[in-house]
């Protein structure tokens, strides 16, 4: 995603500078035209505007506060802006670190995936000040078909788990409802032919049939990805005293499939799963 958002930039007249964990990551960004820091904290050193998206609240820390992290140099006027999906709390805690340091800060994770964060096609859900996100809109403009102004600093990162949860559940959802037409005999493409064609289909369903029927390598959002979602929404709906049964279920789906290797598998992987998982009598099933 954050390859895919820097590439976004470069083609739309950004001077961009790019630093990854994985340092052979940015080497298509380099050579298509981007600058390439040696540490975070270089990054802060040559923007007005920081953009961060990691994998979770640990790596923001790591990131921002670990040693020549982003907040390890003067940053005094620089506008950060973290499109991970990430805990409110954690975003809140992360706006506090930068005011310390005379920066500011927004948590804009987006709906979307790779190929839309490649054609400026995302959703970003914005927490932050009116002020702020005036500043930033004209890239963000860059990267997105439409701006939520979700309100303070951590709104977008809990609009973001709004998102996320349905998602999250209709895929456990409609892998139960295939086990239940193939262990009665139905073919796995007729009935994907049918549900999305129905009032039952999400509407990413129709992109990600091909995958399903193929079982392909394709990935737009992982399982492993998928779980670590799942768990800060339980945690957040913990803290507001939601009980949340569907979304444990689809949990315990997630980290099933992740415990059985299928962690880097796009998170539709848990249809396969239960399906082999019946097959190969590895999942007891019998009438109630």
């Amino acid at each position: 995603m954050g390859a895919g958002m820097a590439a976004r930039l470069l083609d739309t007249g950004h001077t961009v500078t790019v630093w990854n964990r994985s340092a052979a990551k940015t080497e298509d960004l380099k050579a298509a035209g981007a600058e390439v820091a040696a540490v975070p904290a270089d990054v802060v050193t040559r923007s007005e505007f920081i953009i961060s998206m990691l994998y979770d609240d640990q790596a923001a820390y790591d990131v921002y506060s670990g040693t020549d992290g982003l907040l390890s140099v003067p940053a005094e006027g620089k506008l950060f802006i973290d499109m991970s999906t990430l805990r409110p709390e954690a975003a809140r805690d992360l706006a506090e670190r930068c005011s310390a340091k005379g920066a500011a800060f927004m948590d804009a994770p987006v709906s979307g995936t790779v190929g839309p964060a490649r054609t400026g096609r995302l959703m970003a859900l914005v927490g932050g000040s009116e002020a702020d996100l005036g500043r930033a809109r004209p890239t963000l403009e860059a990267l997105t078909r439409r701006i939520v102004h979700a309100g303070p600093v951590g709104n977008g990162s809990l609009l973001k788990l709004v998102l996320n949860l349905p998602l999250a559940v209709y895929w456990q959802s409609l892998a139960e409802a295939l086990a239940l037409g193939h262990s009665g005999g139905l073919a796995l493409d007729t009935m994907l032919g049918a549900v999305s064609d129905s009032g039952g289909a999400l509407s990413a369903l129709s992109h990600k049939i091909s995958m399903i029927v193929d079982d392909s390598a394709d990935v737009a959002f992982d399982v492993a990805t998928m779980e670590k979602d799942a768990r800060s929404i339980l945690a957040v709906g913990a803290e507001f005293g939601i009980p949340m049964p569907t979304t444990t279920a689809a949990l315990t789906a997630y980290s099933s499939a992740n415990a059985a290797g299928l962690g880097s598998a796009d998170a539709v992987a848990i249809i396969r799963y239960l399906l082999d998982s019946l097959d190969s009598g590895d999942i007891e099933h019998s009438p109630p």
